[in-house]
């Protein structure tokens, strides 16, 4: 028991290079001046691919931190993703990305301590508010942009964009939106990647048509987040996974009525310059922060709370997208263009399952 009178302290004796013991890896030198984190009880917990994140409190202080807790057995062959993910943290500092603090380690465990965020995740919080509009919409997508644009002038490419990484910092109305999950993010170091990754139904054609890409991938998965925003429900969707994969590769999605009736062409616009199938054509982060739908009067104000919500309900219902799986049906599609992606990074992902308001049968795709 440590003087704060936790059950459980997380304490580091020696503070120094953390070593992955029995393979030499080295991470990044935790600061000796950030205190041991001790877990208040009860320990708030969930449940990750490979690692559990809880609540956790600097020992004498009542600073509050999400401690990223990953059993070192569990990442035997895997050290590589998460030295990436403690990387790429380690460069950014922007207002709209999930911050890391610091790094501990344990002999059994490595902790990285998170920046607490504690306002929810994006769907969650549009389906209780009291109204939500295009403008409502327009703000959301412009600090994912802002957050996204910052990531790339450091060459950094996000790569696994989707609403479940995007959280509410605290819950007031006034809340900031925050970009989390760097465990996909890799920092580019020419001009373009080539290990396949992602969730499928945010994934940009290059990705499938195993191409090398580059930062377009993002604006890609913003485009799909972005129309998702508008009407509740994703623009590729089907339950045979190869018409999945078709309709992305081909970019062939519509503006339903009556889903978009309400919605401007501004917006529409917008959205045709994120998911454009060339990725040479499509929009950079900066253009698409400059078009008037983000930096103009252009999104309307009428309230679409009432639709968005109840297909979001319909569509990514926590029963539904909650539900994890890992994505066989995406990588064997990748290996049957004769590559199988590299390492294992991609095999480590997981999907969301989704119904549409189009499927009469009720059963979800299988994203």
């Amino acid at each position: 028991m440590c003087v704060n009178g936790c059950a459980v302290c997380v304490s580091v004796t020696e503070w120094g290079p953390v070593v992955w013991r029995g393979t030499g890896r080295t991470f990044p030198t935790p600061s000796p001046s950030f205190p041991a984190l001790c877990l208040p009880p009860p320990p708030l917990r969930l449940r990750g691919a490979f690692s559990e994140v809880m609540l956790a409190q600097e020992r004498g202080s009542s600073h509050l931190v999400a401690l990223k807790c990953i059993p070192k057995k569990a990442l035997r062959g895997k050290e590589a993703l998460v030295e990436n993910e403690i990387a790429v943290l380690r460069r950014v500092s922007h207002p709209n990305i999930v911050a890391l603090e610091d790094v501990h380690e344990s002999p059994s465990h490595l902790y990285l301590a998170m920046e607490l965020v504690t306002g929810g995740e994006l769907f969650d919080r549009i389906m209780e508010r009291g109204s939500y509009t295009e403008k409502d919409a327009s703000h959301l997508v412009g600090q994912v942009l802002g957050a996204v644009s910052y990531l790339h002038s450091l060459g950094i490419v996000h790569r696994d964009l989707k609403p479940e990484n995007l959280l509410y910092a605290t819950p007031f109305e006034d809340s900031k939106i925050m970009v989390s999950d760097f465990g996909l993010s890799k920092i580019q170091a020419g001009n373009m990647l080539g290990t396949a990754c992602g969730t499928p139904g945010y994934v940009a054609p290059e990705l499938l048509e195993q191409k090398p890409y580059g930062k377009a991938v993002d604006v890609w998965a913003l485009g799909v987040i972005s129309y998702i925003l508008l009407c509740g429900y994703p623009p590729f969707y089907d339950e045979s996974d190869p018409e999945l994969f078709s309709q992305i590769l081909r970019a062939s999605y519509e503006f339903d009525s009556p889903f978009w009736d309400d919605i401007s062409e501004s917006a529409k616009d917008f959205i045709r310059h994120l998911l454009e199938r060339d990725p040479q054509k499509r929009f950079t982060c900066q253009q698409a922060l400059q078009h008037l739908w983000i930096s103009g009067d252009a999104a309307f104000d009428k309230d679409i709370l009432g639709s968005v919500s109840e297909q979001i309900q319909k569509n990514f219902a926590r029963t539904h997208w909650k539900r994890a799986f890992n994505a066989t049906s995406f990588l064997r599609h990748i290996r049957k263009l004769g590559q199988s992606p590299e390492g294992e990074e991609a095999s480590e992902r997981r999907v969301a399952r989704h119904s549409h308001p189009g499927f009469q049968s009720g059963q979800p795709p299988k994203w």
